[in-house]
């Protein structure tokens, strides 16, 4: 990307993240969005910051699930993601969710296939009765090539400010990609439905990718923008004879 595009993408994002931003205290008119993504290990999910950061936690909730330990193990297997459906006015976004069954679990054998062809037959029902209830359900699966995949697990090895995004499964994981394709392709032929399609994204690039999924995000949610606010800054209080005290003065270092 030129530098001249480059500066383009940067306005644009902004620009995005400025339309994402005033739900300030709901999502539209009471909405109950549910945000779906799923994509190949280190293809991008970062685009969830770029959705929330300038948004109210209070709206837009980030969920990613830990492991599941023994309990949650003897539930139903989707019970644990229902914990977390949006309410009116909220939108919650999944890193990895009940996917997990049809990708990661199968690849790296956490689950039986005979129980991840119960949950591909399952799946579309549970989304059926969800939009039939009135969510809004949209499905990402973000794409990456398997050299651009090499250089970002590369570059997490080598960064230590990235390291922490590396996992032992995400090696092992690596090795098995074209078992995760595979899957990804079933996965996509028996969940995708009218009600609830897979929207397929390629993240190569991920200030374009980013900037296509935002703009293709705001365009599934009937929105209608706030008009200006009236608000003033109301005159600086007085101090009224107020004296700070030594003890709550600042007592860090100040290298800075």
């Amino acid at each position: 990307m030129s530098k001249a595009n480059k500066k383009s993408a940067h306005r644009k994002d902004h620009h995005h993240q400025a339309a994402a931003a005033p739900d300030r205290s709901a999502a539209p008119d009471g909405a109950r969005v549910c945000i779906v993504f799923e994509g190949v290990d280190s293809a991008g999910r970062g685009t969830i910051r770029r959705i929330t950061e300038r948004t109210s936690p209070r709206v837009f909730k980030h969920i990613a699930l830990p492991a599941p330990d023994a309990r949650v193990k003897s539930q139903m297997y989707v019970q644990r993601y229902m914990a977390h459906f949006p309410s009116a006015g909220e939108v919650v976004i999944f890193d990895r969710s009940w996917y997990n069954r049809a990708g990661v679990e199968p690849v790296m054998g956490y689950c039986t296939q005979e129980e991840t062809k119960r949950f591909l037959a399952m799946v579309p029902l549970v989304e059926k009765a969800m939009v039939d209830d009135g969510i809004i359900l949209i499905k990402y699966f973000l794409n990456v090539s398997r050299d651009e995949q090499t250089r970002r697990l590369e570059s997490r090895i080598d960064d230590p400010r990235k390291v922490w995004k590396l996992s032992p499964t995400d090696l092992k994981s690596y090795r098995r990609r074209y078992a995760y394709l595979r899957a990804r392709d079933t996965m996509l032929v028996e969940t995708g439905s009218g009600w609830a399609p897979w929207h397929i994204v390629d993240n190569h690039d991920k200030k374009r990718g980013r900037l296509n999924i935002i703009t293709h995000l705001l365009s599934q949610i009937p929105y209608e923008p706030p008009g200006p606010m009236d608000v003033k800054m109301p005159k600086p209080p007085s101090h009224s004879g107020y004296v700070e005290p030594e003890s709550s003065r600042p007592n860090i270092p100040t290298p800075f």
